[in-house]
């Protein structure tokens, strides 16, 4: 069956219109501008948006991300009051960038942990079905294949039922879908993507913006 709706041809950067009506915070452009002056990576601004919108739609009172940057993500998130982040990054630099970021939001310590260590050790030590929302993106340590299908085994374990996972730049800028792209990250993000599709434990939606980002929900079932 065809569909009687004229095809129009897509017009103008649809991208920059959307940001330009939602504009970031001052806090949050510096905290961006630091990320790119030091060359530290921060979650673009839709998927900012996206991630604090999920956090009010569900309610969301504990989240957990992997990838502090200069506190970007942090701060989109600390924007709702009833909300407490834990960040996790292998670089204190990184952490002591958000912390600065989230100073200059006058943000109360008590609302949020900054902790720096190898990541795959530190997400070992989550607590389980503690957190409504983990957020996950590649680290500088994390660079072998393993690491972000090692990680969602993490993340499944932390996060409540009907918790939200996040997978943040998880389509690398349009590598993922090259297939002639080969190197061990476009690998490891095609894994995880692959794992979440044929598990019965998340039901998942990936769409195309910025560098792609995978929403899935943990199932309800508590087997």
């Amino acid at each position: 069956m065809t569909s009687s709706l004229p095809f129009v041809p897509q017009r103008g950067d649809m991208a920059s219109y959307s940001e330009s009506l939602f504009p970031e915070s001052d806090v949050i452009t510096q905290a961006r501008a630091r990320g790119q002056e030091f060359g530290i990576p921060n979650t673009e601004q839709l998927i900012g948006s996206l991630i604090r919108y999920l956090a009010e739609l569900i309610g969301a009172s504990a989240v957990v991300e992997v990838g502090t940057g200069t506190g970007v993500s942090g701060l989109y998130l600390l924007e709702l009051p009833h909300l407490t982040l834990t960040s996790i990054d292998a670089e204190m630099a990184h952490a002591k960038a958000a912390r600065l970021a989230f100073d200059e939001a006058e943000i109360s310590p008590t609302r949020y942990r900054l902790i720096t260590g190898a990541t795959k050790e530190v997400i070992g030590k989550l607590a389980d079905n503690s957190y409504d929302i983990f957020v996950m993106r590649q680290t500088r340590d994390s660079g072998d294949s393993d690491y972000l299908v090692d990680a969602l085994g993490h993340a499944e374990r932390s996060l409540r039922p009907g918790g939200l996972l996040i997978l943040d730049a998880v389509l690398g800028g349009g590598k993922v879908a090259d297939p002639t792209q080969r190197d061990d990250q476009s690998i490891a993000r095609r894994e995880v993507i692959r794992a979440i599709r044929a598990s019965k434990k998340w039901r998942p939606l990936l769409l195309p913006l910025a560098d792609g980002v995978m929403v899935a929900t943990k199932s309800m079932a508590t087997e």
